[in-house]
């Protein structure tokens, strides 16, 4: 259980203490993209994450998007972020994650991870010992094999509340 607790559970990027974060060490941040950054399958919310991005590097810190969604995404989506990014990651598998603070150069102590799935960003991040950040779906329209994980994450998230570990 204690893999898929999140070290911190808000209900956006944008409620993030990033000043909270750098006192923790924390230099850089691993972001998903899907249902973190913009919602499933559209760019709505994508000024809103250029946005964030922005706010993020003005306080000094490195990020890098990982994300399980395919390249032709990426296209739409990279060149506008300005910032490092790895697709077809395959979290929780630990790869990506690691090209990641490789290419923030970074260590894993100083680095935070922040994501909307439990069996994916939460999970990865845990198994390399990063600080890992859950926040809510930005959309509840998701890939049908999503949703039923998500039924799954409802009973752990209600678990770890009720065991007091998740704050």
């Amino acid at each position: 259980m204690q893999l898929l607790c999140p070290r911190l559970y808000v209900n956006s990027v944008h409620k993030i203490d990033l000043n909270a974060l750098k006192q923790a060490g924390i230099k850089g941040i691993i972001v998903d993209l899907d249902n973190t950054l913009v919602p499933w399958n559209e760019d709505a919310e994508f000024p809103k994450a250029v946005e964030w991005l922005k706010i993020v590097k003005d306080a000094g810190m490195k990020v890098c998007i990982v994300s399980n969604n395919h390249p032709r995404r990426a296209k739409t989506l990279a060149g506008a972020f300005d910032i490092p990014f790895i697709w077809q990651a395959v979290k929780p598998r630990r790869r990506a994650f690691r090209k990641a603070i490789s290419l923030m150069k970074l260590k894993k102590s100083q680095t935070a991870v922040v994501g909307d799935q439990v069996f994916t960003d939460i999970l990865g991040g845990n198994r390399l010992g990063l600080y890992t950040i859950l926040v809510r779906p930005l959309k509840k329209q998701e890939f049908i094999g999503t949703r039923l994980v998500r039924q799954i994450e409802k009973v752990i998230l209600y678990t770890l509340r009720r065991r007091g570990h998740l704050k």
